[in-house]
Parts: C-alpha cells; sequence; structure tokens
C-alpha cells in the first residue's frame, strides 16, 4: 500500500513537509542535471563519431517530443497515484536513458537515450514541481513558483557544468559524467522513499491516462501571455542545447568540453538569481521587464556570434538567462496564484506542454534549416522570435490591472 495522506494531515508535521520540499527541489536537480549532463559530449560525438548538427538536433527534437507526450498522457497521474511514486517512477526513467548512453557510438542509440530521458523528465515536470508547491514554506510568496520553474534550470546547468569538467579532466569521458549522473538519482530515489506523501490517493488512474490539457478557468487568459514568454525563453534554451556545442567550436575558437558547459549553464543558471528578483515585482511588470531585458541579451548574443568576441557572449548570455529567470517565474506564478493541491499536476503538465512544444517547433525548424543556412543566421532567426515574443508580451499587458497579491487579470 502507498503511504498517502492528506494535505491537512500533512500540513502539522512541518519537520517532515520540509524533508518533502528538500527532497523535491534535490530530486528535480538530479533529474535535470541527468538532461543536462548529455550537452558538453555532443562535441565528442561528432568528433568521434561523425555525428552531424542535423542529427544532434533531432535529439533535441527527440527528447521533447516524449516529454510532451508524457506531459499529455501522465500529467495528472500524480494526482491520483501520489506525488511520491510518480516522482521515483520519473527517476527510474531517467536511470534507464543514463544507463542506455553509457554505450553511444550511433544516433540512433544517443535518440534513444535522450527519448527515455524525455520520458522521465516529463514525469517529473509535473510530478515534483506539484510535489514542490505542496510541501513549499508558504513565505515568502515567491518560493513555490521559483523553486518549481527555475530548479529544473539549475539541474541543467549543474548537470552541463559537471559534465564538461568531467569529461575535460576526469578518465572515461564518454561514461564517468553517466555513472556520477546515476548516483545522484538512486541518492534522490532515496529521498523521496522516506518522505511524506502530500496529496491523497484517489480513483481514476487509468481516466487519467486520457488525453486531456486542462487549467482552471481562472487562469485560461494568462496563457497567450505565458505562452510568448516561454516560446522565446523555452526556444533559445533549446537552442544552446542543438547548437551552442558546435558554436563555441566554430564560431568562439574553443573546443573545451567546460567552456561548453559553463557557456550552457550561463544561460540557465542566473534564472535562479532573476527569478527572486522578479518576485519583487507584480506579475505583470516581472514579465514585462523580464522579455525587454531578454531581448537585450539576445541582440548581444547575435552581436557576439558576429564578431566571434566570447567576451561579449557569455556576457550578453548571462543577461538572458537572468532575463528568463524573471520572466518564466512571473508567467508560472501568475498560473499558480489561487491553486490548489488538486489543480497543480494539471497546472504544471499545462505549463511544460506549452514549454516544450516552444522548444520543440523551433528546433525542428532550426535543424532542417541548418543545412542551408550558418549557425550565425540560425542565432538571428532566434533572435527575431525574441523581438516578436517581447512586442507581443508589452502589447498584451498593456493597461494590464494588478491587485496587491501580485495577479492581476492579465499576470499582474
Amino acid at each position: 500500500m502507498l503511504d498517502t495522506a492528506p494535505v491537512t494531515d500533512v500540513a502539522g508535521r512541518g519537520g517532515m513537509l520540509r524533508l518533502a520540499f528538500i527532497s523535491a527541489v534535490v530530486s528535480l536537480v538530479a533529474a535535470f542535471a541527468a538532461v543536462g549532463s548529455t550537452i558538453p559530449l555532443f562535441n565528442i560525438y561528432r568528433a568521434e563519431d561523425g555525428f552531424t548538427n542535423a542529427g544532434i538536433s533531432m535529439t533535441v527534437v527527440a527528447y521533447s517530443v516524449a516529454t510532451l507526450a508524457t506531459l499529455v498522457l501522465l500529467g495528472r497521474l500524480s494526482d491520483h497515484l501520489g506525488r511520491r511514486p510518480t516522482s521515483i517512477a520519473s527517476l527510474v526513467l531517467l536511470l534507464l536513458g543514463c544507463v542506455l548512453l553509457l554505450s553511444v557510438h550511433d544516433i540512433g542509440t544517443l535518440i534513444t537515450g535522450r527519448l527515455l530521458m524525455g520520458l522521465g523528465a516529463g514525469l517529473a515536470s509535473s510530478s515534483l514541481t506539484a510535489y514542490i508547491v505542496d510541501a513549499a514554506p508558504a513565505r515568502p510568496a515567491w518560493v513555490a513558483s521559483v523553486a518549481s520553474s527555475q530548479t529544473v534550470m539549475l539541474g541543467l546547468a549543474v548537470g552541463a557544468v559537471a559534465s564538461g569538467a568531467l569529461v575535460q579532466f576526469g578518465p572515461w569521458p564518454r561514461d564517468l559524467v553517466f555513472l556520477v549522473v546515476i548516483g545522484l538519482l538512486l541518492v534522490s530515489v532515496g529521498l523521496l522513499a522516506v518522505s511524506p506523501e502530500t496529496v491523497a490517493r484517489m480513483p481514476g488512474a487509468w481516466r487519467s491516462l486520457r488525453p486531456r490539457v486542462h487549467v482552471p478557468a481562472r487562469v485560461r487568459h494568462l496563457l497567450p501571455v505565458a505562452a510568448a514568454v516561454f516560446l522565446a525563453t523555452w526556444a533559445a534554451g533549446a537552442f544552446y542545447q542543438a547548437f551552442v556545442p558546435a558554436l563555441v567550436e566554430d564560431q568562439l575558437h574553443t573546443s573545451s568540453p567546460l567552456i561548453v558547459g559553463l557557456v550552457f549553464a550561463a544561460y540557465l543558471a542566473p534564472g535562479v538569481l532573476g527569478a527572486p528578483l522578479g518576485g519583487r515585482f507584480t506579475t505583470t511588470a516581472a514579465q514585462r521587464l523580464g522579455m525587454v531585458a531578454f531581448l537585450a541579451g539576445m541582440i548581444g548574443i547575435s552581436t557576439a556570434i558576429a564578431t566571434g568576441a566570447l567576451a561579449l557572449f557569455v556576457a550578453a548570455t548571462i543577461v538572458a538567462g537572468a532575463a528568463q529567470g524573471i520572466a518564466v517565474s512571473a508567467a508560472t506564478r501568475a498560473l499558480l496564484h489561487g491553486s490548489t493541491p488538486a489543480d497543480r499536476a494539471s497546472i504544471f503538465s499545462v505549463i511544460y506542454l506549452l514549454c516544450y512544444s516552444c522548444a520543440t517547433v523551433p528546433a525542428l525548424i532550426a535543424g532542417e534549416l541548418s543545412h542551408t543556412f550558418s549557425l550565425p543566421q540560425i542565432a538571428l532567426g532566434y533572435g527575431a522570435l525574441a523581438l516578436v515574443a517581447t512586442l507581443f508580451t508589452g502589447i498584451a499587458l498593456r493597461g494590464a490591472q494588478t491587485d496587491t497579491a501580485g495577479s492581476g487579470r492579465h499576470g499582474g
């Protein structure tokens, strides 16, 4: 039998609830560290196995498609089976992906491994993020949205940097990082196993597998702006996964796996700092501020790529990364406002369904265009996408009214 208990029972056990929060955060970091760990290896696969930019881009698409399918089919499963078992299942899928990636010598194995990771990441995106919000402290109010939205980015950054260091300086450059991640995932499974459940087990698990996308009516009007924010920021994240390893080597004249990891982390990690900054503003103001700053960062990135300036590239990447933290956490905070435990898995499923869709479609298009256009030209395309999303956000939020809780009609 599952050790489930109603939220009202768990709330009285402050120490156990803190354990659940810490375990869920650590597990979400571990989950996306596993996802990020592959990125610094892409150049090795290119050099030693002959993988192409288009092939690498297809691994990003496979990962994203698997994540999307999981979100649609399994996004509400934790509402019925509980947060713990579904979270543990997500880590097991990621662990299997890591085991498969220990023996990559053809593009099919890499795609299959990334597909398994996508299944695990999709299940983690709904179950672990909902677990975090269930167990998060009530004050400060932005902790739940920041921890649930930016822990993903932190995990990707940790995985990329650690992988880059291990690939460059450690033994077994193609294997060691996955062995380390497997150990981290096993520790996370152990933490979740001793943590309390935060929702009561409910019937209807099989019915929940029917494809259904649902958000409460009170926040549906916020989805277009949130989608614009996710489109620009997550598309850029997919660009960094698929193209930045080759771009750093070809355009910025370094092949260091650690530099690749650091450049990728320079986009993701600053979001963890930018998100609390955005918490000082209403969600409307934070989304505006975040998107304008994000556009400025993307302009700097395009300029740096055109001129081959590594320092400018890294600085502009940090600006864009901090800005995406502000904008994404504000959009998440707006969608979560007034949510109940029964809503959260569905809301996060929709959030990450949008996020991964916004990453997958541009990555698929860019992968096809990579046969015709150069990487600097593709980077300009992502900059144009950021411009359109920023203009849409500014227009859509014009005149939005806010309340003192920071959630107005349009997410303010």
